[in-house]
């Protein structure tokens, strides 16, 4: 009887090691990427089981969660707004609006790149936006040849020469790009690495396309504010990046007493830290690449009329392309507002919202139930007839095409960020089971002694240089089970530590393979690393920066952040030997 008391603590020390091996392991091969991260992502389903931490029903559940079913109904609206090129129309419509001088231009690009990021991938808005910014950076710099061309001749009224050599030239670059760039649509996160050839391969051509050092610099500017800007629009929503989405899955399962995270919740405190961030970035690539003018930004200052010209005929150009807005498109906005509006009003929290219609089923209805709703009906409205012609020469309709099919829905559903997810699931499910979390939260108990200040502005940059040689989801993934003990160990507000953490795994702004939007602009060769490191550093700077100021100020009062809340469990004060 004796021995078999002495065991059990045995038992139990032998599954918070084994469990953490498995986190050892798969952490290794997330970081090394020495297996595709979706394949990594498996290998808790077979370790967790054969170690006896978890039977393998129990971890075949954490793959497939309320996450995915929000997932769903996201891609099937950006299915539809990317087959109907609504986020084109968009994008050119909000540069249109904020005018063609230089530093307003560069705005506008941001400012709606960031606005798409909100709603789409991030790697499927730089995609999308990076060749009409390349377009209006090669206007710039042929208006500026022609500029010169003016001044050296004697002749007048000569053609628009720059103009007419775009027009043939740009647009066979730009092809050309689209095919040796194709990124994944969706949420996917796994980038290759970006050999020197592609750079040569796209300088070769462009040896004289730069015809001044301003040239060269407006190139760069424009390449790293379509980059930065998705990734700083994705902060804004829940369903704006794959880590908000895996933050909010895994901390509404670890906390399920806790109701206070959702989207409406999520865009209050996210979105003015993501507008500030987008200003100072604004502000500070201006000034690193081109200099800031405040007379020329402000007052207008003196213009160069043909490079503003040309810019503004460029945009305008795609823009008529598009042609009248179409009933599709029309449907598809008004679903994406409908979804929109029932996110912000499920639980507004300062009213009651619409889910108090359901008042006997609390916390039964979520977000991902109005993606679901919203996802069905791009499978149900009919977005075209389909006719044929009858022998007498009649022509009947026979069937629809509705706005999306199952096959184009399929081709940007993002598998493999799905599978990823679920394997940071059964991670986080493992620890808890075994105990390694309990662990974890005692052993770094000690660190209570710190400022809470200190502990967060070291999670955060801790996060920020591991995200940044690591791919977003697999950090977030790594450091949630870790950081949640933490706080619980400390008995401070969970959210005072995951939230500023989890922002900052976007915060991969210093080099070419931190994530997607980087690899895609940094591809068109207008970029070497050291420019992308030099101006991302001063981003991560502004992005940490912030996110200190609203988790110290806004955010405060939102979640209670200075009181430990009764939905987060009471955590042991004793540390073990």
């Amino acid at each position: 009887m004796k021995s078999s008391i002495q065991a059990l603590p045995c038992h139990t020390t032998c599954h918070e090691a084994e469990c953490a091996y498995t986190l050892f392991v798969v952490a290794t091969f997330w970081l090394t990427e020495a297996l595709p991260l979706s394949v990594t992502a498996l290998l808790p389903s077979l370790m967790l089981p054969m170690f006896g931490i978890m039977p393998s029903k129990k971890v075949a559940s954490a793959y497939f969660k309320d996450f995915h079913l929000l997932l769903i109904g996201v891609i099937c609206l950006a299915t539809s707004i990317e087959k109907w090129n609504l986020h084109k129309r968009i994008a050119l419509k909000m540069v249109m609006m904020v005018g063609v001088n230089p530093a307003w231009l560069t705005l506008g690009f941001m400012s709606s790149t960031a606005f798409l990021s909100m709603w789409l991938s991030n790697t499927s808005t730089a995609a999308m936006v990076m060749p009409i910014a390349e377009a209006v950076a090669q206007q710039i710099i042929n208006a500026e040849a022609e500029v010169e061309a003016t001044q050296m001749t004697y002749f007048n009224g000569s053609t628009n020469h720059g103009l007419e050599i775009d027009e043939s030239v740009n647009g066979h670059e730009i092809n050309e790009r689209k095919e040796k760039t194709k990124p994944v649509p969706g949420y996917n996160n796994d980038t290759g690495k970006i050999s020197s050839k592609v750079e040569l391969e796209k300088t070769s051509g462009m040896g004289t396309k730069y015809r001044t050092k301003k040239g060269h610099m407006t190139c760069k500017l424009m390449c790293l504010c379509i980059a930065y800007s998705s990734t700083i629009g994705g902060l804004t929503t829940i369903t704006g990046t794959s880590t908000n989405l895996i933050f909010a899955e895994y901390f509404n399962t670890r906390y399920p007493d806790c109701r206070c995270l959702n989207f409406g919740s999520w865009f209050t405190f996210s979105f003015p830290a993501a507008l500030i961030i987008l200003l100072l970035s604004w502000i500070w690539l201006q000034w690193f690449f081109l200099g800031f003018n405040f007379k020329e930004t402000f007052k207008c200052g003196k213009t160069k009329i043909v490079q503003q010209k040309a810019c503004a005929e460029v945009i305008k150009q795609e823009y008529q392309k598009l042609g009248p807005i179409r009933y599709q498109e029309i449907v598809t906005l008004v679903l994406f507002i409908i979804m929109a509006l029932l996110w912000f009003s499920r639980d507004p929290g300062f009213v009651p919202g619409w889910s108090a219609l359901f008042s006997e089923y609390p916390g039964f209805a979520t977000d991902s139930t109005v993606a679901l709703l919203i996802g069905l009906l791009f499978f149900l409205i009919p977005a075209k007839r389909l006719t044929e012609t009858t022998p007498t020469g009649e022509i009947v309709a026979f069937d629809y095409s509705p706005l999306i099919t199952w096959k184009e829905f399929q081709s940007f559903m993002p598998w493999d960020i799905a599978i990823l997810v679920g394997g940071g699931f059964a991670l986080a499910d493992g620890c808890e089971e075994s105990g390694l979390s309990k662990w974890i939260g005692n052993k770094l108990s000690p660190l209570g002694s710190l400022p809470i200040w200190l502990i967060i502005l070291i999670s955060s940059l801790m996060v920020t240089s591991l995200t940044e040689v690591a791919s977003n989801p697999a950090t977030i993934t790594v450091v949630l089970p870790i950081l949640s003990p933490l706080a619980e160990a400390i008995h401070v507000n969970p959210l005072y530590i995951l939230i500023p953490s989890t922002l900052c795994t976007s915060f991969a702004f210093l080099l070419p393979v931190a994530n997607p939007p980087n690899a895609i602009v940094f591809s068109y060769g207008h970029l070497k690393v050291i420019d992308m490191v030099k101006a991302g550093l001063g981003v991560n700077i502004v992005g940490v920066a912030v996110v200190m100021l609203g988790i110290c100020t806004w955010i405060v009062p939102m979640f209670d952040l200075y009181t430990y809340p009764s939905w987060a469990p009471a955590m042991s004060n004793e540390t073990m030997p």
